[in-house]
Order: C-alpha cells, then structure tokens, then sequence
C-alpha cells in the first residue's frame, strides 16, 4: 500500500506546486505550506487504526488472552468430551483446562465482536491457541474468514470455583465406582496387591453416594495412558478422568 499513497502524494504535491511557480518569497511561503500539507497526508495514510478498548473487567474475574480457532463440518455430530453430541450452529467451545460446562464471554479484540459460549470439549490442540469455537460462535465473532483472531475469555460461570486458567490438567485413573463402599474398599485392596496410590473418593449425587475407586495422579495424559494400558492388561475396566 506504501507507492500507491506515495505516489498519489507526489501528484498532489506537482499540481499544487504548477500552480504557485513564481517569484522569491510568495514560491518560499508556498512551498513551506506545501511540504507540510505534504507530510500531514501521507502521516495521516499510514497511521494503523487503534486497537479495539475493551471493557474494565470486575474485580477477581479470571480472564485469558490468546489466539482462537474454529471447528465446523468435520467434528459436527461427534461426542465431545462432556459426553455431549458437539453441534456446529450452538454456542459452545473446546477448551484445554477450563472444567466443562463452564461458561465464558469471548471478545474479538480486533473488532470488539462478543459471544457466549459453554465449554464441552477439550482442545485446540494447536500450539499457541487457547479456545476453538463453534461454528456458530466464530460466526458471532466475524472471524469465520481469517480462521483465528486474537481474543479475550472472561469467566461468567464455572461448576467448580476456580481462581485461575490453569495450563495443563491432572489426570487420575478410575478402576470402578460402587454404591456401597464395602464393595470398593474389596476392588481397592485387591488392585493394591499390584499398584500404588490407590483410593477411595465418595462422589454426591442426588439421590446417593457413590464411591470411586481411583489410582494415581499423572500430570501427563500419555503418562496416564501407559498406567490405564497395564491395569487393562491385568484385567481392570479403566476409566481416565480429568482431576
């Protein structure tokens, strides 16, 4: 874009100038107001436009900033993994550590466009992009086109308090889940004879307490995989579940 506004500059500066040839001070006074002219138009063409101001946040909401995607046709029909059948026209996203169900205010910084969306799948899994959205959400956000855009998360609402956007997650490894917690003190004792760090956690439902028998804490899903794979092998039903 640089010698198409240099140029027409340089026309402007040629017909003006045509016109004030003359003589001594008048063609001095003329030029000087000319050179300014000059160098006002071609500032004003290469100022960039401002940056979209976003809104002050409220004290204490967790926030995020980073590069988000979108994903469409290819995953639409699939599970996610919230269990939910993922829909390209609803309002949701893919995050990578947000707990799911959790709701967020998606920004585009770039033309101040908000959105809505719940989160119910994991992902992107493209190095330095925080959130994938639906189609539809991308859609809200008018970044359908270019792909990504840069863009701020803010927290709404969250089915476990959070304080922060954490970076990865933990995973831990579940070997059965009973009513009765005789029962999982058995299946407990019994996958101990083999493996570490087994134990109990009672999980409150709505209408009872249940009791999961869990091994473990990895910090890497591929970790948590290997484990799963050799509790396979020894005749356990594994589960990996976020922690």
């Amino acid at each position: 874009m640089r010698f198409p506004i240099y140029s027409l500059a340089m026309t402007y500066r040629a017909a003006l100038t045509s016109r004030l040839i003359g003589s001594g001070p008048k063609f001095r006074r003329a030029r000087a107001l000319n050179l300014l002219l000059l160098f006002a138009f071609v500032l004003g063409c290469s100022i960039p436009p401002g940056k979209v101001r976003l809104p002050t946040l409220p004290e204490g909401r967790v926030s995020q900033i980073g590069i988000a995607s979108w994903y469409g046709p290819g995953f639409h029909g699939k599970a996610t993994a919230s269990g939910d059948v993922y829909d390209q026209n609803e309002l949701t996203a893919a995050h990578q550590t947000l707990p799911l169900g959790t709701r967020v205010m998606v920004t585009n910084t770039e033309n101040g466009s908000t959105t809505e969306v719940t989160i119910t799948d994991r992902g992107p899994f493209a190095k330095g992009r925080i959130i994938d959205l639906s189609f539809a959400a991308a859609q809200a956000l008018n970044m359908i086109g270019p792909g990504t855009a840069l863009v701020r998360i803010d927290v709404l609402d969250s089915p476990i308090p959070i304080q922060t956007v954490r970076a990865s997650l933990d995973y831990t490894l579940q070997v059965g889940s009973f009513s009765q917690l005789e029962n999982a003190r058995q299946l407990r004792d019994r996958v101990a004879k083999s493996f570490s760090d087994v134990t109990i956690a009672p999980l409150q439902s709505k209408d009872t307490t249940y009791y999961r028998v869990s091994l473990g804490t990895f910090s890497s899903r591929s970790d948590a995989e290997e484990r799963a794979r050799q509790l396979t092998e020894a005749g356990y039903s594994v589960i990996i579940m976020e922690k």
